[in-house]
């Protein structure tokens, strides 16, 4: 093994979990640290699972002494009830987490952010993911990368409507998502947790954006 650690935030949701595997099954990390809420019910000699109070999170600074971070929090509007709830998941945990870990040496975050992030965006969503990309950009890592999904795919916890429909869409007409339709495609979880995977493997200092498109081809 190469004896080189990694930190997981996020690894109960959609990307988190398939991302955690990846983590755990491979050969590049000896050890992988989970900080969650609740404990994800996996038994594996790699993983440090530390169930911890993600608003006190400097309370656990030795748990940030890794080599490379993947955070995959979010949260919809319907878990948060408000916006200040949502925003805090979203925008202030990751933040929180990026900091922690350079300042314990990190060398690598890579993060989860959306499609059509845009901090001058007059929708509350994309805008919140814009500012959340600005911070983050602001955090001296050697390599920070930043995956912008679209449409997500895959079983998750909670039923959503929104995304049931556009899913059931895109089953049925992948056709239409072809040419400049493409960065549109709906890509599933596990995708965008096996681009993350390979792109932590690589060597690429300074920031790198990956497009939804882009996510796919390295996925695949």
């Amino acid at each position: 093994m190469a004896g080189k650690a990694a930190l997981i935030a996020g690894a109960t949701g959609l990307i988190g979990k398939e991302l955690l595997q990846f983590l755990l099954n491979g050969n590049e990390y000896d050890k992988v640290v989970a900080i969650v809420r609740r404990p994800v019910e996996i038994n594996h000699p790699k993983l440090d699972e530390r169930i911890v109070d993600f608003d006190q999170l400097d309370q656990y600074n030795e748990v940030f002494s890794v080599d490379d971070v993947f955070c995959a929090l979010g949260t919809t509007i319907k878990k948060a009830k408000t916006k200040e709830a949502m925003w805090k998941i979203d925008v202030d945990y990751p933040v929180a987490i990026a900091r922690l870990a350079s300042s314990q040496g990190a060398k690598k975050f890579l993060l989860v952010s959306s499609m059509n992030a845009d901090p001058e965006s007059p929708i509350f969503y994309p805008k919140m993911k814009g500012k959340l990309e600005e911070e983050i950009k602001q955090i001296p890592f050697e390599t920070t990368a930043i995956f912008r999904p679209s449409l997500l795919l895959g079983e998750r916890d909670e039923f959503r409507l929104g995304e049931s429909a556009a899913a059931a869409i895109f089953t049925k007409v992948p056709f239409l998502f072809k040419g400049p339709l493409k960065k549109f495609k709906a890509i599933e979880g596990r995708t965008v947790a096996s681009a993350m995977y390979q792109a932590a493997q690589k060597d690429a200092p300074g920031l790198t954006v990956y497009p939804s498109e882009k996510i796919h081809e390295m996925g695949r």
